[in-house]
């Protein structure tokens, strides 16, 4: 079938997950020839801990206790509390891609690898004293009681675009976390989780372009779609504005790295703003696709002249 013939095939998802479904195994036998086991306990620096106030009567918590930074306390906590949510994530992947065959191993063995992040996360921060363990608590069963609800029309293809994407802003936020934290433990860490969801992305952003192979405009509309409307998994928590906020300002997350560190790098490791070959849906899209990129650069500058500002008045008041 040519690329024009495919390009305007319209494949229902059943029909496109079984057509993935070798794909996903051919990735899944090469992400667990890479992958090497870690264990979470061995990143704790468990000879920082010791009891708190409460049934133990040990020492309450305070600020200064923290090994960390203001920015890293804050980021953690992002972080943490994104990875927690593991329970919504699994259930949206798995109701959207199936339990059985391939796609169900993928699903199970990605789990299993996401649990091990929020596990280290916690056990850091708490042996550390990092941060307040009532409220970090608090945050989490909030966070959790309301659960995650995809952005993605609930359809596969979008999902497998977000996902991509999705995977190595996780990664690069949780890179630079560990480099604006203040702790070498804290940095060795995360570049161990940055690890794994690197190799997470890999995956998703091989099967995405094995999409674009299949099904190019619908791929196509489905990237558009996802880079349009795209938010980090943790936009609902408790206090994620402000926290966001800061975060950006600091440099560990913001438009700037949005665009350089996660978009550009996946849609130019896709070709996507020059796939040809597609019918006028695609078309559209990747029209729509590159004003949007060319307004998140517009974006993007100004952020960096209001980013230099806030960091020169910070700069001012210190000196």
């Amino acid at each position: 079938m040519s690329n024009t013939a495919t390009a305007r095939t319209r494949w229902t998802d059943v029909r496109l997950l079984q057509a993935l479904e070798e794909v996903v195994e051919r990735e899944l036998d090469r992400h667990l020839r890479v992958y090497k086991e870690w264990m979470p306990h061995e990143y704790v620096p468990w000879s920082r801990g010791r009891d708190f106030d409460g049934p133990l009567g040990g020492e309450p918590w305070s600020a200064e206790q923290s090994p960390l930074t203001e920015v890293g306390r804050v980021s953690l906590v992002v972080n943490l509390l994104t990875e927690d949510n593991l329970p919504s994530y699994h259930h949206e992947i798995a109701t959207l891609f199936g339990r059985d065959g391939a796609w169900g191993t993928w699903v199970h063995q990605w789990t299993s690898e996401e649990a091990r992040h929020s596990i280290v996360l916690r056990d850091y921060l708490i042996a550390s004293r990092a941060v307040d363990p009532v409220e970090l608590e608090r945050a989490r069963m909030t966070h959790m009681r309301n659960g995650f609800v995809s952005d993605n029309r609930h359809s596969p293809l979008h999902t497998v675009a977000y996902v991509a994407f999705q995977e190595l802003a996780t990664r690069i936020s949780h890179r630079n976390t560990g480099h604006a934290s203040g702790d070498p433990v804290c940095d060795r860490m995360l570049a161990q989780v940055a690890n794994d969801e690197n190799l997470h992305m890999i995956f998703y952003r091989n099967l995405l372009g094995a999409a674009f192979e299949l099904a190019p405009d619908q791929a196509m509309q489905a990237v558009a779609e996802v880079v349009t409307n795209f938010r980090m998994p943790g936009h609902g928590m408790p206090g994620f504005e402000r926290a966001a906020a800061r975060i950006a300002v600091d440099g560990v997350y913001n438009l700037r790295v949005h665009l350089d560190d996660v978009l550009l790098p996946v849609l130019r490791h896709l070709k996507v703003t020059t796939v040809d070959g597609l019918g006028p849906d695609g078309l559209e899209a990747q029209e729509q696709l590159g004003l949007l990129l060319d307004t998140l650069t517009v974006q993007a500058a100004r952020f960096d002249e209001r980013q230099a500002a806030i960091l020169a008045r910070r700069a001012a008041a210190r000196g």
